[in-house]
């Protein structure tokens, strides 16, 4: 039957299917399955296409227009990591041609069109981000690579069948313009809908490359799209805004199939189909929605639900294709657009080799860093698009052009702007565009080389996705005179958009020539300019006009203040004539107003030919007032904010964490006063109140607050020899802070008391690993307002219920806040407050905890309605638990994960026994650092690095780097910091849900053979009912011999940095002790590279599993135990365990790594009282140690 999506999106809202890796997971496929491919999803349509087939016909049976081929990752760079990457064709022709099979079962039954969108996927590489975070220029793929392996898969997919080509889940918007770039060249002049989903990673609705939701869409446009939406990363709730926004923008059909909600804390997605229908119908409503699907997590269920109310709304009306008010919509990170609102678009200059000297030789000399700085002042001095031009001698220019925009790519607050990529040469031209992931501007086009070659390069501009610059040439030379340029303006205008390049991205360059050159044919250079830039917007709609301003005042070079003065003039004349940008060097402008009367005279009577010796005139005033050039503009830096009081110095200087002047400007303030005190109350605490304030409504962050409590330390430090006798401070409330028995992390205890003492809080600090009595003296002893309790590990939530149940039996009444990794709402409201009679309340981090504080302490009825909070918690957890299914446990087991273990999947490690690494080199192991990591830690949530571009975050989130950076270099080379582990790689098998490990290894690598008995390591399983296999590590190892099968092997390990740093101030020691935590986790990396490539040698395909003790997959931390008296820990390396399990030092991690290719992380969730009664003899602990120990797995 004839099928056209086109018009069929017209008519109604069309349903996409939903996630069709959720129903291959669900279906618990073997390794078999994957003829050899284990994992790879796509290779399924050759070797169970009935698995595939059967989840094509459950979407289209439930109700969806649209099924997308199962080859999100069937493209040759992602393919390669399974050896397929020459199977990449067939694959996708084979996968289309499927799914079409199954589509037209269903057209057939009822006449209905079903469509196929053959699905086209990011790849796992990116062609504007560098993964070497030391090397941002790298990159590990380029865009014509990137472009060929997407022209073989979409190949295949339009061979196989497919309606239409879907590139979907966009976090890096160069990819995906290579994907548009392959296409359109792979087709010609053929069609096939093309629509695009881009996934956005924060709540700032950015892409990971950084673009927000507009500027991803300004750079996409030219692709002539069907859709344009998003999918994946949100849930319906929280991608809906952003939606809208494309919505604003969108000229096509707009799409959405986002997730169903937000992942829980296993991984999962628990949002119900009806509940994901209900939030849909919202956008249809609304009239958002053209398509709408699901993505992570749906199932058939959510697409018949969203199905049924599809049908209810009729589709979102599409805009007319003129309806953009005629703007022109450039894009860096962020859009700029050129139109009447935006006045003039200042183009930057300085990035231009004949624009910048300095810039020249910095780009010569190959001083990249440097000319990135020469970038960032033009951005920061208000240039709109910068210009980046290499043409020079000594400059290979295509190379220096990628070089340069790669690392422009890099820094976000250069980013955010378009680039205008200019040379003379087409191949430096290409070059710059194979690396701009915007919408850039190509400088220049023309006519000189005839209509042929002119529309050649427009072309590829559009192929691109740029707009371009005109330049009024033609075959007869440049364009002087008015009558010329509106001749070749008139000729390039009717060429381009006759042959399809949109009027908003033709952007004439009338010629700025010079003028008062003594020549009399450049007399009328400048009216000539200003005139046919108003005959251009009157006769081109849609045209815009540029120019390069300084050539206007080159016979004045030297004398600053006449070309300022030209500038300004030639600007406020051309820009009333309809001049939208220009590239200007914003320091040589005047304010028109501003300009001396005799001088703004001369230059209008030049710039616009008033008078036939106007040019002497300008020229002699230049040479009467030439001294003026000597000192022109020239102006010592200052900052504005030191002009201010000492009041006001003081409390800048604490709100932006400015040390330089804080301790004169504290004396000058103490000489004012009289009275350290009145400094105190009256300043200081006046600036730390504004701190808390921007901190609770999140206009600072944490790692600023830490800054603002240094300079507030070091003003109080100087005034403190002059508090007088008797003489106190203003007094906040007080509160008490303390980690709990047994637990030694201190870092979030650590920045909460910094924040609550920005707050104006008096904190008093027990440290860590205090006695529930030493609380409860110590609170009754300092007559607290307040007790904060932290821990990190499980033990810890114990611990503090009996600090609650302490304090109920000494009568107190102090509320008590509790916090840290650990702790939830649920779990406080339930195990912890029913043991207090006082308030028990959680804070989930440091601006939490305060603006928690403040309620506690001063907000009037709070205490009883966080009760009913709390009793509203408990009730529904018990409605929950009662109705709470688990799989018995002998059924669990039935339900076992059952591995082939042989040849391949079992290998024989390369060394058996212990090895013991002593300060292994701290710079290889800072180079595996997950910085994301490090940036939640000071609670700045973002996806490194693209939270250097998040709009409130993002300029904090750069500076911390960079302190990080120092302070890495710093702890390196003091050789106070060192890393250590302990590696063993022994004998084991598997026994029920247990593994036995061979109970002794030597130091010297070898396997012991002295007969010491097994070690009898007990597993938990998961008895999860809706999983149809239930999870064991014991799962992952060998029965061995005795069952016929191979001998296998796990590697347990223990690892620790260790730091004697001191710094000055609490933000050195905090970010020390950071930054020790994540070198240990990469330390963890690398531990498990080593065992894969060097000391063990997994089987082929296998990254190994590494499972930490007190984790989900293994969440009693006792095992910690067996791992430390196996290998001897605590003898080979400064590392040891509390009595809860804890290590010390804490930035340490220990576990069990294993090497079967199929060995994975999971949750164990809940287990049954049978079950644990079952661990606790296995493991020969007692029930109630095991619920202490383990407070969030038991019933």
């Amino acid at each position: 039957m004839k099928r056209n999506i086109g018009e069929e999106i017209r008519k109604r809202i069309l349903v996409l299917d939903g996630g069709l890796g959720t129903l291959i997971q669900a279906r618990k496929l073997a390794e078999a399955d994957y003829g050899g491919h284990a994992g790879c999803n796509d290779y399924l349509v050759m070797t169970r296409p009935d698995v595939i087939g059967e989840i094509h016909a459950a979407y289209l049976e439930a109700g969806a227009d649209i099924v997308s081929t199962d080859t999100f990752n069937a493209n040759p760079v992602s393919l390669k990591d399974y050896e397929l990457q020459e199977r990449t064709y067939e694959i996708n022709r084979t996968a289309a041609a499927l799914a079409r099979g199954v589509a037209d079962r269903f057209e057939a039954q009822d006449g209905r069109p079903r469509f196929v969108a053959g699905s086209v996927g990011p790849t796992n590489r990116s062609a504007s981000m560098s993964p070497d975070v030391n090397n941002p220029g790298f990159r590990n793929i380029a865009f014509d690579e990137l472009a060929a392996g997407y022209a073989d898969q979409m190949r295949g997919l339009i061979d196989g069948g497919a309606d239409a080509i879907l590139i979907e889940t966009v976090f890096d918007t160069l990819n995906c313009k290579a994907a548009i770039y392959a296409l359109r060249t792979l087709i010609g002049n053929e069609t096939i809908p093309l629509m695009v989903s881009g996934t956005i990673t924060d709540a700032s609705g950015r892409v990971l490359s950084g673009q927000t939701v507009e500027a991803f869409y300004a750079s996409v446009e030219h692709g002539g799209l069907l859709s344009i939406g998003l999918n994946c990363a949100f849930g319906a709730r929280q991608m809906m805004p952003y939606v809208e926004r494309i919505g604003r923008v969108a000229k096509m059909a707009v799409s959405a199939h986002p997730n169903a909600g937000l992942p829980n804390v296993m991984g999962g997605y628990d949002e119900s189909a009806e509940h994901m229908a209900s939030l849909i119908e919202e956008y249809l409503q609304a009239g958002l929605l053209n398509i709408v699907g699901g993505c992570c997590g749906t199932t058939p269920e959510h697409i018949r639900a969203i199905a049924e109310i599809a049908k209810k709304y009729k589709p979102r009306a599409y805009r007319a294709p003129q309806d953009n008010g005629g703007a022109t919509v450039l894009s860096g990170l962020e859009i700029q657009k050129v139109e009447p609102a935006a006045n003039f678009v200042n183009v930057g200059e300085r990035t231009n080799v004949a624009g910048s000297a300095k810039f020249a030789r910095l780009v010569r000399e190959r001083q990249f860093a440097e000319a990135l700085a020469v970038a960032a002042e033009q951005v920061e001095g208000g240039a709109q698009v910068i210009d980046v031009c290499m043409d020079a001698p000594l400059i290979d220019a295509s190379q220096a052009m990628t070089e340069f925009l790669n690392l422009v790519a890099s820094e976000p607050e250069i980013a955010r702007v378009p680039v205008m990529i200019d040379s003379s040469d087409w191949r430096v031209i290409e070059a710059g565009l194979r690396v701009t992931q915007g919408k850039s501007v190509v400088n220049s086009i023309s006519l000189k080389e005839g209509e042929a070659k002119f529309l050649d390069h427009a072309r590829t501009v559009r192929a691109f996705g740029a707009a371009a610059v005109v330049m009024l040439f033609d075959e007869q030379g440049q364009a002087d005179s008015y009558e010329r340029k509106i001749e070749v303006a008139e000729r390039a205008y009717r060429l381009l958009t006759g042959n399809g390049f949109p009027a908003e991205d033709i952007i004439f360059d009338p010629n700025v020539l010079a003028v008062a050159t003594g020549i009399e044919e450049h007399d009328d250079y400048g009216r000539a300019f200003i005139e046919a830039t108003a005959w251009i917007k009157a006769n081109c709609p849609g045209a815009k006009v540029s120019g390069g301003v300084s050539n206007l005042s080159f016979s004045f070079r030297g004398n600053n203040p006449v070309r300022e003065a030209m500038h300004s003039v030639f600007l406020y004349h051309a820009t009333r004539a309809g001049m939208d940008m220009g590239i200007v060097n914003p320091s040589m402008l005047r304010i028109y107003d501003d300009i001396d009367k005799e001088l703004l005279e001369l230059c209008e009577d030049v710039i616009l030919n008033r008078r036939p010796d106007a040019a002497e005139r300008l020229t002699a005033y230049a040479e009467t007032h030439s001294a003026d050039a000597k000192t022109g503009g020239a102006a010592t830096r200052h900052d504005a904010w030191r002009d201010g009081t000492v009041e006001e110095r003081i409390i800048h200087a604490l709100v932006k964490g400015i040390t330089t002047h804080i301790e004169a400007d504290t004396m000058e303030a103490y000489e004012k006063y009289g009275s350290a005190i009145e400094v105190i109350d009256r300043v200081l605490m006046v600036g730390m109140g504004q701190v808390g304030d921007l901190f609770g409504s999140g206009k600072m962050f944490l790692p600023q607050v830490v800054k603002s409590a240094r300079v507030m330390k070091q003003s109080v430090a100087v005034l403190e020899p002059f508090i007088g006798a008797g003489e106190t401070v203003e007094q906040g409330a007080k509160l008490l802070i303390a980690t709990v028995k047994g637990d030694v992390h201190d870092i979030g205890k650590n920045i909460v008391s910094v924040v609550l003492a920005c707050n104006g809080y008096r904190m008093v600090d027990l440290g860590v690993m205090t006695p529930p009595e030493k609380i409860v003296e110590a609170a009754v002893a300092e007559q607290v307002d307040a007790v904060l309790l932290s821990g990190l590990i499980t033990p810890s939530l114990e611990e503090m219920r009996i600090v609650a149940e302490q304090f109920e039996r000494a009568g107190l009444n102090i509320p008590i806040c509790v916090g840290g990794a650990t702790t939830s709402e649920l779990h406080t409201a339930v195990r912890i407050a029913p043991s207090y009679s006082g308030l028990v309340a959680h804070s989930t981090d440091a601006s939490s905890c305060a603006r928690l504080v403040n309620n506690v302490l001063k907000e009037y009825g709070f205490h009883q309605r966080y009760r009913e909070k709390q009793e509203a918690i408990r009730l529904k957890y018990a409605e929950m638990n009662a109705a709470r299914e688990l799989r018995p446990l002998a059924e669990a087991r039935a339900h076992k994960l059952r591995l082939d273990f042989n040849d391949q999947t079992v290998t024989v490690p390369k060394h058996l026994g212990k090895r013991v690494l002593t300060r292994y080199p701290l710079e290889k192991i800072a180079q595996r650092i997950d910085w994301t990591y490090f940036f939640i830690q000071w609670d700045l949530a973002g996806r490194y690095p693209a939270i250097f571009d998040h709009p409130t975050k993002g300029e904090e989130a750069r500076r911390l780097f960079d302190d990080a950076q120092a302070m890495l270099r710093q702890l390196i080379a003091s050789g106070k910091v060192r890393a250590d582990a302990v590696i063993g790689i022994v004998p084991a098998r598997s026994e029920g849900d247990d593994i036995l490990i061979r109970g002794c290894v030597h130091g010297d690598g070898s396997a012991c053979g002295c007969g010491a008995p097994e070690i009898r390591f007990a597993c938990l399983r998961s008895q999860n009912p809706k999983e149809e296999t239930n999870l064991c590590l014991a799962d992952f190892v060998s029965p061995g011999p005795a069952a016929g099968l191979p001998q296998d092997h796990v590697a347990p390990f223990a690892l620790g940095v260790t730091c004697d740093y001191r710094g000055d101030s609490d933000y050195e020691n905090i970010m020390a002790r950071i930054l020790c935590d994540r070198l240990a986790e990469a330390f963890a990396v690398e531990v498990s590279a080593l065992l894969r490539d060097e000391l063990w040698g997994f089987p082929e395909g296998s990254e190994g599993a590494r499972i930490a003790m007190g984790y989900p997959s293994a969440p009693d931390h006792s095992g910690k135990r067996l791992i430390f008296d196996l290998l001897d820990v605590e003898s080979e390396i400064p590392l040891r365990l509390t009595e809860n399990f804890m290590m010390e030092p804490t930035a340490a991690v220990s576990g069990i790594v294993f090497a079967h290719p199929a060995a994975d992380y999971f949750h164990i969730g809940t287990v049954d009282n049978e079950q644990l009664a079952d661990y606790a003899r296995r493991s020969g602990r007692t029930v109630a140690d095991l619920r202490r120990m383990m407070p969030n797995n038991v019933l």
